[in-house]
């Protein structure tokens, strides 16, 4: 992965096929250039290769693995942050001129959903990656584009779906709001009942609801979070396990324990341990 001088986009090669790899998408657009990647949400498995594009919508728990890369052919892709907000802003702009196309996405009920690229977001996508050349321009233009990227996938064949989660009165609009409460609030209790009341509605449509959008339920999605934080925690700030446990909202460590290693498939020590030793021989390939 490759931060840019540009705010919001990043770079992705990789050379040969990898493992599950455990991360949390913010809302974004993803366009694979090259090769081919399965990402795991929930109980459901998504596949996207070559020329196709991922809209992740809210914040997701997701796993993924890169199945086709090669040196001579590797994975190549191109990802740029969503703001929520301009996107909202952007449908208010359009309002009814323009009727969003139906997507063929089989995920299109969840956060995230897949299309084929066309030829716009294509050219657009290039444009911007084009500007990291000149970054006097990159500052001047790279917003624009970005904007116009958002645009051109609202017009297109994600449009409808990326509307619905941020109309205020659509249930998706009110499932990304419970996303973002669970996102700022992991680490106290889950109380199901507050949740559904913030958005005005019942629990049993808000969990079904959730089910839906995020492809597992409001407490599996707090665990996610919490163990990807708790990760971060002893990675990025070197807490031992026990500390990062507590700080993440359990109370048990060997139950932290036990659930981390299901989910990163190490216990807290050796996987830290092992992430360390792979970011030094990166930074020194």
């Amino acid at each position: 992965m490759h931060q840019t001088l540009i705010p919001g986009l990043e770079l992705y090669r990789i050379d040969a096929p990898s493992g599950c790899v455990s991360t949390v998408y913010e809302p974004s657009l993803c366009v694979i250039a090259q090769g081919r990647k399965v990402v795991e949400l929930g109980d459901r498995e998504i596949l996207y290769g070559p020329l196709t594009y991922m809209v992740s919508s809210v914040d997701l728990p997701v796993r993924g693995r890169v199945v086709d890369a090669s040196p001579e052919s590797p994975y190549l892709a191109v990802k740029i942050r969503i703001e929520p907000a301009e996107v909202a802003d952007l449908v208010l702009q359009l309002g009814d001129e323009v009727a969003a196309e139906p997507t063929d996405c089989p995920y299109s009920a969840c956060g995230l959903c897949v299309a084929q690229v066309d030829l716009g977001i294509l050219d657009a996508m290039t444009r911007l990656v084009q500007l990291l050349d000149s970054p006097m321009d990159a500052r001047m233009l790279a917003p624009l584009i970005q904007r116009e990227i958002l645009y051109r996938a609202l017009v297109g064949e994600m449009g409808a779906r990326m509307r619905e989660f941020v109309s205020a009165d659509s249930q998706s609009h009110r499932i990304s709001r419970v996303i973002a409460v669970l996102k700022h609030r992991f680490a106290e209790p889950l109380r199901v009942r507050e949740l559904a009341e913030e958005v005005n509605m019942s629990e049993s449509a808000l969990y079904h609801g959730f089910k839906q959008v995020t492809r597992m339920s409001p407490l599996q999605f707090q665990k996610q979070l919490r163990l990807h934080e708790a990760r971060r925690l002893m990675l990025s700030e070197g807490l031992e396990a026990a500390t990062a446990s507590y700080r993440v909202g359990y109370e048990s460590p060997s139950h932290f324990s036990r659930e981390y290693s299901r989910m990163f498939g190490a216990p807290p020590r050796a996987d830290v341990t092992k992430l360390r030793q792979e970011t030094r021989l990166s930074m020194h390939a």
